[in-house]
């Protein structure tokens, strides 16, 4: 059994009978607008009565397919990905020289580097004949080139306006091409909210790929984790997992084929990201009896020592894991006492605070938060790019913890950052790709998190050396501003004055059409 509640939000059974998930929207009432407190959105969920807010104009917004699904696909060994899709929605699937390049040979970096996909190409004949043709001919031309364990198929919009019969196409060739082929269904126009993505792939990886366990490994610990923890991370966490007898299951990067059929035969999935692991532990668990627990992630110290606990408690290992905690906190919490001092004296000159502004997805929201508090910040907004009832309890026991506070569910709507920084005018900024403007201020800026492929110390967030490394980097955005400096001079606001004078910063063209602007 999960050590979760009995019954959480969204834990209906997973029906591996069915081509794909459901959608975040659908079985957890997933939203991605929404600006005001905290307690008010929590209590809204808890009703039942919380909607999505409507944008009178919006920016961008996330791709299911794209967000980072490709490339993170791409990754997975002894495996090719077939995109059934016009060729530009490939791409993407290009960015592992941007984001894993920085890994080393010294990192235990996996050696063969070398990856393969296709792309159908639909064109516009397709779209009204057809491209069964095609994905059959793709999937017969990745077994010739490339001899893979398995064939990752990645749908797409133009794919799923057409109704393309993809689980019947797998049916025609299946038995002339050895690998294991498996669909994912991450066409756009299903959703807004970009978990659901996250949550087809796991429903095709256990419906396709997970095997029946052959044996139960006992020391095995399936983490499935975000793109946006580095490999310093994935170390940290084999580090600690290894001084109470375990070993990690990393998936999905640079995983095996074989890594993901024996998913099942582990002792026990542990969270990075909650919302990220979700759906895989759920259904592990059904399906093969996997216990899991989804909160806290191992992101800052009290943080750390819960999810070890949580690991010691489920796996009768609380003697090994107590022992760890006391040997970890005796090197790393003097380091962190450090850093918050640092933190208290620029405090003092600052007229007794120091605000910060970060969070990204559901899981650094209950993570990151929490965190700022062990390093003496505060945090007045956070943003979260969707939100859903999965992470609902955790949400309200943080209000408990840190005190109510703004919130303003964004998906990659720069204006609304710009407008956010602007509104409240932290101390400190924490951004990311896809948040504009959010730099051109005078006060600190920096980035919320890297990508899984930098190599440099500072970019750790994960465990006990990662709460340290991170509270070392905020520390350091305090003192150096010579980019953000440069950025801030040389580059315009692409906003008007007027629109950061409105109070919301969903306030977009509506009155200016009515002549109130």
């Amino acid at each position: 059994m999960s050590e979760n509640n009995e019954n959480p939000a969204g834990a209906d059974r997973i029906n591996l009978e069915a081509p794909t998930s459901p959608t975040r929207e659908q079985r957890a009432n997933g939203i991605t607008a929404f600006n005001g407190k905290a307690s008010e959105l929590a209590a809204k969920a808890r009703k039942g009565e919380l909607k999505n807010c409507e944008r009178d104009f919006q920016q961008n917004a996330g791709c299911l397919l794209n967000f980072y699904l490709t490339v993170r696909v791409a990754t997975i060994r002894d495996s090719s990905m077939v995109i059934h899709a016009p060729v530009g929605c490939s791409a993407p699937a290009a960015l592992y020289r941007e984001v894993f390049r920085r890994l080393f040979t010294a990192m235990n970096k996996p050696q063969d580097f070398d990856f393969h996909w296709l792309t159908t190409n639909i064109g516009e004949k397709d779209v009204i004949y057809g491209a069964a043709d095609k994905l059959r001919f793709a999937l017969e031309e990745s077994h010739r080139r490339y001899s893979p364990e398995a064939i990752f198929i990645l749908t797409s919009c133009a794919s799923g306006i057409i109704g393309e019969d993809v689980e019947g196409v797998v049916s025609e060739v299946k038995d002339r091409i050895p690998a294991v082929i498996v669909p994912i269904h991450c066409e756009g126009i299903r959703s807004r909210v970009i978990q659901t993505g996250y949550d087809a792939f796991w429903h095709g990886i256990l419906k396709y790929l997970v095997k029946k366990p052959e044996k139960k490994q006992k020391d095995l610990v399936n983490v499935a984790s975000m793109l946006s923890y580095t490999w310093q991370d994935r170390q940290e966490i084999t580090r600690l997992l290894k001084k109470i007898g375990l070993r990690p299951n990393f998936v999905p990067e640079f995983a095996s084929v074989r890594d993901f059929q024996t998913l099942s035969e582990a002792a026990l999935t542990a969270p990075v990201c909650p919302t990220y692991t979700d759906y895989l532990s759920r259904g592990l668990e059904q399906e093969y009896g996997v216990p899991y627990f989804l909160y806290p992630s191992p992101i800052g110290i009290a943080n750390t020592d819960e999810w070890l606990r949580n690991i010691g408690r489920i796996l009768h290992k609380e003697g090994e894991v107590e022992k760890v905690i006391k040997e970890e906190r005796a090197v790393w919490v003097p380091r962190m006492d450090a850093v918050r001092r640092s933190f208290d004296e620029i405090k003092k000159r600052n007229g007794g605070k120091y605000h910060v502004m970060g969070s990204l997805g559901q899981g650094r929201l209950v993570t990151q938060t929490p965190f700022f508090h062990e390093l003496g910040v505060t945090t007045p907004v956070a943003l979260c790019q969707d939100f859903d009832d999965l992470l609902l309890d955790e949400v309200e026991e943080l209000l408990k913890r840190v005190g109510d506070f703004d919130i303003v569910v964004n998906t990659f709507q720069a204006a609304e950052v710009a407008h956010t920084a602007r509104r409240y005018d932290p101390d400190m900024v924490l951004s990311c790709p896809f948040q504009g403007s959010a730099y051109k201020r005078e006060k600190g800026m920096t980035r919320i998190h890297a990508l899984r492929g930098d190599g440099r110390k500072w970019s750790a967030q994960a465990g006990y050396s990662g709460a340290v490394a991170c509270g070392n980097f905020l520390l350091q955005a305090t003192k150096n501003r010579s980019f953000q400096n440069i950025m801030l001079k040389k580059t315009d606001d692409p906003y008007k004055e007027w629109f950061y004078r409105q109070d919301d910063p969903y306030y977009f063209h509506k009155k200016e059409a009515e002549g109130g602007v």
